[in-house]
């Protein structure tokens, strides 16, 4: 059992921009571990906000940035609008602040903030790889980080104290911490998020209306992902667009292997192309 010590609050309040499926799960979490005395929700629709504080996630609520003064602001906003998400709230943040997000790439959100903050504010970035299709905070699960990967990518000049405190964090949460640079994060992160997404999507919009009938759970399985936000997955895109386009090349040398295989009826090479994808699929479970 855990002692009233281990259940302390690591942080007086902590600042949740953007009370979506990502941070109505960190609210959740916070609440449910009890780590902190008091979570501040802040967004730019009032109504789900209210609604997220009438569910218990967040206890207070705004939708000015600059009013979530905090030990911790995590910014869990489209990754389009986390830069400017960022500056707005640590021009107001008081020293020794730290902020971090949740966003899926980094390399653009980290060179736009490199060196654009006040003196005592400090921001890592942070991507824990967990979530879903679903959106919203009424999908928010606290358990939602358990068994997860979460990477940070401190550059050379972050506190060691904030590292650290940011690393214990995740860890609280239940994730497994992995430290990367901005750069290594996106090449990872396009060829085992990205790029995955574009191949489903492209999957879906191949379906002919008059088949959707015929779908079972191979065709559900394989596109589920390309159920997610348009808006949301475009900015991704556009915002990896180099590592993007790398891991394309090399799906597409893939799927050009399996198809020359199958048009010159060459059973040897498919079989182990399909062995070959077989072994590294078994070796996720």
């Amino acid at each position: 059992m855990e002692s009233a010590a281990q259940n302390r609050p690591s942080f007086d309040t902590i600042a949740i921009v953007g009370v979506g499926l990502l941070g109505g799960s960190i609210a959740a979490a916070v609440k449910a571990k009890g780590l902190v005395r008091r979570v501040v929700g802040v967004g730019r629709n009032s109504q789900r906000l209210d609604a997220a504080q009438s569910a218990g996630l967040i206890d207070a609520a705004s939708t000015e940035i600059g009013n979530c003064k905090a030990e911790l602001i995590v910014v869990c906003t489209p990754v389009d609008l986390i830069a400017d998400g960022v500056r707005s709230a640590a021009a107001t943040a008081d020293a020794g602040t730290l902020i971090t997000d949740v966003g899926s790439i980094k390399g653009n959100i980290c060179r736009a903030l490199d060196g654009a903050l006040p003196d005592g504010v400090t921001f890592i970035g942070s991507h824990p790889l967990a979530g879903s299709e679903k959106q919203g905070h009424r999908h928010a699960d606290a358990e939602l980080f358990v068994r997860s990967v979460c990477v940070i990518t401190p550059d050379a000049s972050a506190a060691v104290v904030q590292v650290n405190k940011l690393t214990s964090f995740w860890e609280t949460l239940g994730a497994t911490v992995v430290r990367l640079s901005a750069e290594e994060h996106d090449q990872i992160l396009a060829e085992t998020s990205h790029v995955p997404h574009v191949v489903a999507a492209a999957l879906a919009s191949s379906l002919q209306n008059e088949n959707s009938q015929f779908v079972a759970s191979g065709f559900r399985d394989a596109t589920r992902i390309a159920a997610g936000d348009p808006n949301l997955w475009s900015a991704i895109l556009l915002n990896n667009v180099d590592a993007v386009l790398d891991s394309l090349d090399s799906f597409r040398d893939q799927l050009a292997s399996l198809r020359h295989a199958i048009e010159n009826r060459d059973t040897q090479t498919l079989q182990n192309l399909l062995r070959n994808a077989k072994r590294n699929r078994d070796e996720l479970s």
